[in-house]
């Protein structure tokens, strides 16, 4: 009898603990907040989640190791010194008394992410809508606006301090656009955007910088080329010059290439006299937008200018033109600058005019004579250009943007011609014949420029 007792005794203690050991609730670490992926400088709060049961004091280990100070059921790290594999389980004064240990977590982070901009188109005409659009790869975030100013000390600014920024008008929104409407004058310049998520807010790196250019003439301030064109010859001598109006002080020369941004006439690539910079010899790395900028931000008129290694280059007028306007192209031999043979002209890739002189001009410039230019002398084709025209205003037609641009040779290495017509875009390419008028020129703020010209 004493022996059937001790059996039923050792039967019962074994089924209490087998049936403790069933009962034993799992744990897990998961991400509260942010969402994956996880970047660096992030604060990160990490839960152990137990999904039975109450009272848990919660034990934290990273890489095998207890964590002494944390026993919350949350705990919050930072990236990326607190990388790591996390583990957690929790402990109770009842049955069970334990859970089990979680299995690894891995926590990593990676760089911090890059807002991208881009802009629905660069070259403006007053009274259009601009629309600026910012990206971050993941999702999450709210985007913040910001145009640039001359590096001023106590404003945030970009990384190489060439430029501070200040936040635009109800810039912090959950979409991914902003519109200037409409986009005037004073919205010239260059505009960054950023992304943040959490509490506190954590934020991407300002985006590359995209610049609003304007052709039109500004009251206060413009420049001046000489030779008065867009296309230029390499080794040659060319002048450009801030016209200041009025009490217009500070002015400065800017310029974006594909070396990147540069301020002030650099005795690397001018030599200043008064308000004009002097390239002596040019070469095709000086092509690029210039314009001047003043202390406070105003910018004047932007030229586009190709320096080309080619022998043939088509002039036109600097400046916008408008309907009604004689304008005149003429087609130039680099080693017969003061002779012009014959030229043959063409319009959107068809011929249009044979020119015994070198030279076409169009007397009564109106809407339709828009489009790709170029010219072909001894079997020799210069880049082309995008004549685009102004109509005055209370016209019945309505307004874009009004200015020719001039575009290098296919085999130059920065051809991104920006503007605001679609009427004659072309798919693909470098700025060639095929360039889509759409394509736009950026500048960013680390100094390095993705190239454009006109």
């Amino acid at each position: 009898m004493n022996h059937t007792w001790l059996c039923v005794l050792l039967l019962l203690n074994t089924l209490i603990y087998c049936g403790h050991s069933q009962g034993v609730p799992e744990a897990s670490v998961n991400i509260v907040s942010p969402q994956e992926p996880l970047y660096t400088g992030e604060r990160v709060i990490l839960q152990c989640y137990i999904p039975e049961y109450t009272d848990w004091t919660y034990f934290w280990y990273r890489d095998n190791q207890l964590l002494s100070s944390q026993t919350r059921k949350t705990t919050t790290i930072t990236l990326p010194d607190q990388a790591g594999q996390y583990q957690c389980r929790g402990k109770r004064t009842k049955w069970p008394e334990s859970s089990f240990l979680s299995p690894n977590h891995p926590i990593s982070a990676t760089d911090r992410p890059k807002a991208v901009l881009s802009i629905s188109h660069q070259w403006m005409n007053p009274g259009d809508s601009v629309t600026l659009n910012c990206e971050v790869k993941d999702k999450g975030w709210r985007f913040s606006w910001y145009k640039t100013v001359p590096y001023r000390a106590g404003l945030p600014s970009l990384l190489d301090k060439s430029y501070s920024v200040e936040p635009l008008s109800g810039y912090g929104t959950t979409e991914e656009s902003y519109t200037l409407s409409p986009a005037g004058p004073t919205d010239t310049g260059g505009y960054v955007c950023r992304a943040g998520r959490g509490d506190p807010v954590y934020y991407t790196n300002y985006s590359e910088p995209q610049c609003l250019w304007s052709g039109d003439l500004q009251s206060s301030v413009s420049l001046r080329i000489g030779p008065n064109r867009t296309q230029h010859f390499t080794s040659k001598s060319l002048s450009l010059t801030c016209d200041l109006k009025g009490n217009s002080t500070g002015w400065r020369l800017m310029r974006y290439t594909e070396t990147g941004v540069k301020s002030g006439c650099s005795p690397n690539w001018g030599s200043i006299t008064g308000s004009t910079c002097t390239i002596t010899s040019t070469y095709t790395g000086d092509s690029g937008v210039y314009w001047c900028e003043s202390g406070s931000g105003q910018y004047s008129n932007a030229v586009n200018i190709t320096v080309s290694g080619g022998d043939v280059i088509l002039e036109s007028p600097v400046h916008p033109v408008t309907e009604g306007d004689s304008v005149t192209l003429l087609c130039t031999h680099r080693n017969q600058p003061h002779t012009n043979p014959k030229a043959d002209f063409y319009k959107d890739g068809v011929l249009i005019s044979n020119e015994t002189t070198g030279e076409m001009t169009i007397p009564t410039v109106s809407k339709s004579d828009e489009g790709f230019y170029k010219c072909k002398s001894d079997q020799i084709e210069s880049p082309e250009c995008w004549v685009t025209v102004r109509v005055p205003p209370g016209s019945l037609v309505s307004i874009s943007l009004s200015r020719l641009l001039c575009g290098l040779p296919v085999v130059s290495p920065f051809l991104l011609v920006s503007i605001l017509m679609v009427k004659y875009c072309r798919a693909g390419g470098l700025c060639s014949t095929t360039k889509s008028p759409e394509e736009k020129l950026q500048c960013d703020d680390e100094i390095k420029q993705t190239e454009s010209s006109l």
